[in-house]
């Protein structure tokens, strides 16, 4: 880890170091050196993102002698962003108690990288994992954990933040959000105004996330997103409603609105709380990493790049990481595998110039026992040899 910091700092990629190391070492059998890029998102509730490319990597060692698989966590913003970063950037990672969602202590933390951004995953303290699916109500979920997060970062003395935002039981345009801010860096009896007086005004906020959708709308966070949430049919108009409101309120405040700015629907509108109240920016998370891994030069050599996530179709091609990174690796000639829990479209996917599309659960196999941790993995191995051995050998 500190060679690869060291390494980083003098622009040198240690992917590529190692690559050349292990060609030299092969003499003249370097041919036979089969280099593959790793590079999954998480199987939602089933997979971390280095869980499933332990999958892959072991199947790919398992079937190819001297095959090499070249692992990068990956992450749009949502579950395991901050597994992710500390494999990318390194850091430490700081544990803190907040409010959940419906407003329980939960563990959560934030990492904290060498260069001293914070790197906040939203999920952590607001995500849907953390309700039961009977309890989840999207009119009393709230952003506040991610408050605290925020506030606890910055009192440690970090200036500038990467938010994932992904995953979350919540849309309430991160109202919750802001009074726990409010509540941690604002004198006693102050406001949102007063706590970005302080340490608050001083911090930078880059918003990872692939969902470009505007706070309201038909388009919006509410229309959206907050069925798959637990929101019933009758309480769609009253979060956008609520939403709406907040937005002309705080339009009037500050004299500008940015809730109709791609982005701000994420996470039931928490993305405008930070664009409108602290300045963010967004980015897609999965070119964040993807350039600080220098996924680009890692390419150079490799034989193909796998990559997936849970579930493939054609949404995977409205801007989700495997397409990103389909992208990239097409740029430079390397064919790229698609594997996923289900898929659809795929003859539109295969298309669009993945090379491959394979839906690694076995026909019949129902989603309970599919999403199961072991079931997942086995899967997700033994449908990466399955075509290792078809096209790599």
């Amino acid at each position: 880890c500190l060679l690869q910091r060291k390494m980083r700092s003098f622009g040198i990629c240690m992917t590529c170091v190692v690559y050349k190391i292990r060609i030299f070492a092969a003499g003249n059998d370097y041919h036979m050196a089969v280099k593959i890029i790793v590079a999954l998102d998480s199987f939602k509730g089933s997979l971390l993102s280095f869980e499933a490319e332990r999958a892959v990597a072991d199947a790919v060692r398992g079937c190819v002698d001297g095959a090499w698989a070249v692992c990068m966590p990956m992450s749009d913003g949502g579950e395991g962003m901050a597994e992710a970063f500390v494999a990318a950037m390194g850091g430490d990672y700081v544990k803190a108690y907040v409010h959940g969602p419906l407003m329980r202590r939960v563990e959560a933390g934030y990492v904290v990288t060498p260069d001293g951004t914070a790197v906040i995953e939203t999920a952590k303290a607001c995500g849907l994992t953390l309700v039961d699916e009977p309890e989840r109500n999207p009119l009393r979920a709230t952003t506040y954990g991610v408050g605290e997060l925020v506030a606890a970062a910055v009192s440690r003395g970090c200036r500038k933040f990467l938010i994932g935002l992904g995953g979350s039981a919540t849309s309430d345009a991160g109202i919750g959000m802001l009074r726990a801010l409010t509540d941690r860096l604002a004198p006693r009896g102050g406001t949102i105004d007063d706590a970005l007086r302080g340490a608050l005004g001083q911090c930078r906020f880059t918003l990872a996330s692939d969902v470009d959708n505007p706070l309201c709308g038909p388009n919006g966070a509410a229309a959206v997103f907050a069925r798959q949430k637990g929101a019933t049919e009758e309480m769609i108009p009253v979060l956008e409603e609520r939403a709406a409101r907040f937005a002309r309120m705080s339009a009037l405040h500050f004299g500008y609105d940015r809730s109709v700015l791609p982005g701000a629907g994420a996470a039931g509108g928490l993305g405008y709380a930070f664009m409108q109240y602290l300045g963010a920016d967004v980015r897609p998370g999965a070119d964040i990493l993807l350039d600080a891994l220098r996924f680009d030069d890692a390419l150079d050599g490799a034989a193909c790049v796998i990559t997936g996530e849970g579930r493939a179709d054609r949404q995977t091609l409205m801007g989700k990481l495997p397409v990103r990174v389909m992208r990239r690796a097409a740029a430079k000639g390397v064919p790229v595998w698609l594997l996923a829990g289900r898929v659809d479209d795929a003859d539109e996917l295969l298309k669009a110039g993945f090379s491959v599309v394979e839906q690694i659960t076995p026909a019949g196999m129902d989603d309970v026992e599919a999403m199961r941790k072991s079931t997942a993995y086995d899967n997700l191995y033994k449908a990466t040899a399955r075509l290792v051995k078809k096209y790599l050998m």
